[in-house]
């Protein structure tokens, strides 16, 4: 059996064998009107402007994490290069002075009762982690 071809301008629909011009989402006929895509610059703008401060956002936050990374790093690669003769003990703090041949080295006598050049007070975590402890620190860091 042979199916009829019906014309282009007729909006048939072979599924359902119903003639559903009227029920389409856009127009079927030369004199439908035009459909103009909308402008979506605006919106386009937006959506770029927001993803952007949502990355500028989260690489300020990566960067923050790895400078303080970067500055642990160094903290421990300080202490554990220095001169100690004794096992520290996980949780005590200590102190790195510098001596006068300008090598470091570390000890567990206070700033204030030494005339070493203080670099740091340090206190060892349980991962064996040199955390920098403020409190103790009256010079910077070299």
């Amino acid at each position: 059996m042979k199916k009829e071809k019906k014309p282009d301008l007729v909006v048939f629909n072979e599924d359902t064998q119903q003639y559903d011009a009227a029920l389409k989402p856009y127009g079927t006929s030369a004199s439908s009107p035009v459909i103009k895509p909308l402008n979506t610059a605006t919106w386009r703008n937006d959506g770029v402007q927001r993803v952007n401060k949502q990355f500028k956002s989260k690489f300020e936050e990566v960067r923050k994490e790895y400078e303080e990374l970067i500055q642990k790093f160094q903290y421990n690669d300080l202490v554990y290069n220095s001169k100690f003769s004794f096992e520290p003990n996980i949780g005590e703090v200590y102190h790195l002075y510098n001596n006068r041949k300008e090598e470091s080295f570390l000890s567990i006598i206070s700033p204030d009762q030494c005339s070493f050049y203080h670099l740091g007070s340090f206190r060892l975590n349980t991962d064996k982690m040199w955390e920098k402890l403020e409190s103790f620190s009256t010079t910077p860091i070299i």
